[in-house]
Protein backbone atom coordinates (compact mmCIF):
# COMPACT_ATOMS: atom_id res chain seq x y z
CA UNK A 1 0.00 0.00 0.00
CA UNK A 2 2.88 2.33 0.84
CA UNK A 3 4.48 1.59 -2.55
CA UNK A 4 1.19 2.54 -4.25
CA UNK A 5 0.95 5.75 -2.20
CA UNK A 6 4.51 6.70 -3.18
CA UNK A 7 3.77 6.13 -6.86
CA UNK A 8 0.57 8.14 -6.66
CA UNK A 9 2.39 10.96 -4.91
CA UNK A 10 4.52 11.43 -8.04
CA UNK A 11 1.41 12.27 -10.10
CA UNK A 12 0.58 16.00 -10.18
CA UNK A 13 -2.30 16.94 -7.86
CA UNK A 14 -5.09 17.64 -10.43
CA UNK A 15 -4.42 14.32 -12.16
CA UNK A 16 -4.21 12.45 -8.85
CA UNK A 17 -7.69 13.69 -7.92
CA UNK A 18 -9.08 12.70 -11.32
CA UNK A 19 -7.49 9.25 -10.98
CA UNK A 20 -8.91 8.81 -7.45
CA UNK A 21 -12.41 9.71 -8.62
CA UNK A 22 -12.15 7.50 -11.72
CA UNK A 23 -11.12 4.46 -9.67
CA UNK A 24 -13.86 5.13 -7.10
CA UNK A 25 -16.56 5.47 -9.77
CA UNK A 26 -15.35 2.36 -11.63
CA UNK A 27 -15.45 0.30 -8.41
CA UNK A 28 -18.92 1.61 -7.55
CA UNK A 29 -20.27 0.72 -11.01
CA UNK A 30 -18.69 -2.75 -10.79
CA UNK A 31 -20.32 -3.34 -7.39
CA UNK A 32 -23.74 -2.22 -8.66
CA UNK A 33 -23.50 -4.45 -11.75
CA UNK A 34 -22.40 -7.44 -9.68
CA UNK A 35 -25.23 -6.85 -7.17
CA UNK A 36 -27.78 -6.60 -9.98
CA UNK A 37 -26.51 -9.72 -11.74
CA UNK A 38 -26.30 -11.93 -8.66
CA UNK A 39 -28.70 -10.57 -6.03
CA UNK A 40 -31.42 -8.15 -7.10
CA UNK A 41 -32.40 -7.13 -10.60
CA UNK A 42 -35.01 -4.52 -11.62
CA UNK A 43 -37.88 -5.28 -14.00
CA UNK A 44 -40.77 -3.24 -15.35
CA UNK A 45 -44.42 -4.22 -15.68
CA UNK A 46 -45.28 -3.84 -19.39
CA UNK A 47 -48.80 -5.33 -19.49
CA UNK A 48 -52.05 -5.23 -17.53
CA UNK A 49 -51.88 -8.87 -16.39
CA UNK A 50 -51.09 -7.91 -12.77
CA UNK A 51 -53.48 -4.94 -12.45
CA UNK A 52 -54.31 -3.50 -9.98
CA UNK A 53 -51.52 -5.04 -7.84
CA UNK A 54 -48.84 -3.83 -10.27
CA UNK A 55 -49.57 -1.15 -12.85
CA UNK A 56 -48.63 -0.73 -16.47
CA UNK A 57 -48.76 2.66 -18.19
CA UNK A 58 -51.56 4.13 -20.25
CA UNK A 59 -52.35 4.21 -23.16
CA UNK A 60 -51.66 0.45 -23.08
CA UNK A 61 -54.73 -1.77 -23.20
CA UNK A 62 -56.37 -2.02 -19.74
CA UNK A 63 -53.39 -0.28 -18.07
CA UNK A 64 -54.21 1.98 -15.12
CA UNK A 65 -50.97 3.77 -14.25
CA UNK A 66 -49.23 6.85 -15.54
CA UNK A 67 -45.95 4.90 -15.48
CA UNK A 68 -44.99 1.23 -15.69
CA UNK A 69 -44.30 -0.01 -12.16
CA UNK A 70 -40.72 -1.15 -11.57
CA UNK A 71 -39.96 -4.06 -9.26
CA UNK A 72 -36.84 -5.74 -7.91
CA UNK A 73 -36.60 -9.54 -7.87
CA UNK A 74 -34.53 -11.36 -5.28
CA UNK A 75 -32.32 -13.64 -7.38
CA UNK A 76 -30.92 -15.48 -4.33
CA UNK A 77 -34.22 -16.41 -2.66
CA UNK A 78 -34.72 -19.79 -4.32
CA UNK A 79 -31.16 -20.90 -3.64
CA UNK A 80 -32.05 -21.00 0.05
CA UNK A 81 -35.80 -21.69 0.09
CA UNK A 82 -38.71 -23.01 -1.93
CA UNK A 83 -41.21 -20.93 -3.92
CA UNK A 84 -44.45 -20.37 -2.01
CA UNK A 85 -48.04 -19.98 -3.08
CA UNK A 86 -49.09 -16.35 -3.35
CA UNK A 87 -45.60 -15.03 -4.17
CA UNK A 88 -45.31 -12.68 -7.12
CA UNK A 89 -42.42 -14.04 -9.18
CA UNK A 90 -40.28 -13.04 -12.14
CA UNK A 91 -39.53 -15.90 -14.53
CA UNK A 92 -38.52 -16.75 -18.07
CA UNK A 93 -41.63 -17.69 -20.01
CA UNK A 94 -41.66 -21.08 -21.75
CA UNK A 95 -41.80 -21.29 -25.54
CA UNK A 96 -45.45 -22.28 -25.28
CA UNK A 97 -46.20 -18.70 -24.16
CA UNK A 98 -46.14 -17.80 -27.85
CA UNK A 99 -49.70 -19.18 -27.95
CA UNK A 100 -50.75 -15.79 -26.63
CA UNK A 101 -50.20 -14.32 -30.08
CA UNK A 102 -46.89 -12.55 -29.42
CA UNK A 103 -43.30 -13.74 -29.58
CA UNK A 104 -43.29 -14.12 -25.80
CA UNK A 105 -41.48 -17.42 -25.49
CA UNK A 106 -38.27 -16.73 -23.59
CA UNK A 107 -39.46 -13.29 -22.44
CA UNK A 108 -39.47 -12.24 -18.80
CA UNK A 109 -42.90 -12.44 -17.16
CA UNK A 110 -44.23 -11.36 -13.77
CA UNK A 111 -47.10 -13.45 -12.33
CA UNK A 112 -48.30 -14.91 -9.03
CA UNK A 113 -47.71 -18.53 -7.95
CA UNK A 114 -51.08 -20.26 -7.61
CA UNK A 115 -50.35 -24.00 -7.76
CA UNK A 116 -47.44 -25.98 -6.34
CA UNK A 117 -45.81 -29.24 -7.38
CA UNK A 118 -48.14 -32.24 -7.06
CA UNK A 119 -51.35 -30.20 -6.88
CA UNK A 120 -54.35 -30.26 -9.19
CA UNK A 121 -55.47 -26.79 -10.25
CA UNK A 122 -58.97 -26.18 -11.58
CA UNK A 123 -61.17 -23.17 -12.27
CA UNK A 124 -64.92 -22.90 -11.80
CA UNK A 125 -66.74 -19.75 -12.77
CA UNK A 126 -63.45 -17.85 -12.70
CA UNK A 127 -62.55 -19.09 -9.19
CA UNK A 128 -59.37 -21.14 -8.70
CA UNK A 129 -59.49 -24.44 -6.79
CA UNK A 130 -56.51 -26.41 -5.47
CA UNK A 131 -57.16 -30.14 -5.06
CA UNK A 132 -60.87 -29.35 -5.08
CA UNK A 133 -60.67 -26.65 -2.38
CA UNK A 134 -61.38 -23.04 -3.23
CA UNK A 135 -58.28 -20.83 -3.13
CA UNK A 136 -58.78 -17.59 -1.19
CA UNK A 137 -57.37 -14.79 -3.35
CA UNK A 138 -58.11 -11.34 -1.90
CA UNK A 139 -55.73 -9.80 -4.47
CA UNK A 140 -58.06 -10.71 -7.37
CA UNK A 141 -61.03 -8.40 -7.81
CA UNK A 142 -64.30 -10.21 -8.66
CA UNK A 143 -64.75 -8.15 -11.84
CA UNK A 144 -61.34 -9.39 -13.10
CA UNK A 145 -61.96 -13.12 -12.58
CA UNK A 146 -63.95 -13.96 -15.68
CA UNK A 147 -66.33 -16.94 -15.85
CA UNK A 148 -64.17 -19.77 -17.20
CA UNK A 149 -64.45 -23.35 -15.93
CA UNK A 150 -61.74 -25.92 -16.68
CA UNK A 151 -59.07 -28.09 -15.09
CA UNK A 152 -55.45 -28.96 -15.79
CA UNK A 153 -53.17 -31.98 -15.24
CA UNK A 154 -51.46 -32.39 -11.88
CA UNK A 155 -48.57 -29.94 -11.54
CA UNK A 156 -45.33 -31.81 -12.23
CA UNK A 157 -42.47 -32.06 -9.78
CA UNK A 158 -40.45 -28.85 -9.53
CA UNK A 159 -43.04 -26.97 -11.61
CA UNK A 160 -45.40 -24.14 -10.65
CA UNK A 161 -48.76 -22.95 -11.89
CA UNK A 162 -48.78 -19.14 -12.23
CA UNK A 163 -51.52 -16.63 -13.03
CA UNK A 164 -51.92 -12.88 -13.31
CA UNK A 165 -54.08 -11.03 -10.79
CA UNK A 166 -56.03 -9.56 -13.70
CA UNK A 167 -57.33 -12.95 -14.84
CA UNK A 168 -59.44 -11.74 -17.75
CA UNK A 169 -56.40 -10.04 -19.31
CA UNK A 170 -53.61 -12.42 -18.37
CA UNK A 171 -51.91 -15.01 -20.57
CA UNK A 172 -50.52 -17.47 -18.03
CA UNK A 173 -50.32 -21.13 -16.98
CA UNK A 174 -54.01 -21.53 -17.80
CA UNK A 175 -53.03 -21.09 -21.47
CA UNK A 176 -49.45 -22.37 -21.82
CA UNK A 177 -48.82 -24.64 -18.83
CA UNK A 178 -46.60 -24.63 -15.79
CA UNK A 179 -43.20 -23.04 -15.16
CA UNK A 180 -40.20 -25.19 -14.16
CA UNK A 181 -38.30 -24.09 -11.09
CA UNK A 182 -35.21 -23.60 -13.22
CA UNK A 183 -37.02 -20.77 -15.06
CA UNK A 184 -37.87 -18.85 -11.88
CA UNK A 185 -35.63 -15.81 -11.49
CA UNK A 186 -36.92 -14.86 -8.06
CA UNK A 187 -39.78 -13.40 -6.03
CA UNK A 188 -40.59 -9.71 -6.22
CA UNK A 189 -39.25 -8.15 -3.03
CA UNK A 190 -39.68 -4.44 -3.73
CA UNK A 191 -41.74 -2.08 -5.88
CA UNK A 192 -39.62 1.04 -6.28
CA UNK A 193 -41.11 3.07 -9.14
CA UNK A 194 -43.02 5.32 -9.32
CA UNK A 195 -41.98 6.63 -5.86
CA UNK A 196 -45.55 6.65 -4.52
CA UNK A 197 -45.66 2.86 -5.15
CA UNK A 198 -42.56 2.18 -3.01
CA UNK A 199 -43.27 -0.95 -0.94
CA UNK A 200 -41.66 -4.14 0.31
CA UNK A 201 -43.43 -7.42 -0.56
Amino acid sequence: MKVLDRRLSRIPQPWRTILDWSVTIALAVACVLAFQAEVAKPYRIPTSSMEPTLHCAKPGAWCEGRFDDRVIANRLAYRFGDPKRGQIVVFTAPRAAERCGRQDGGSTFVKRIVGLSGEIVSERGGVIYINGKRLVEPYVEPSRRGHESRSWPRVAKDHYFVAGDNRIHSCDSRVWGTVPRSSLIGPVMLTYWPPNQLSLR
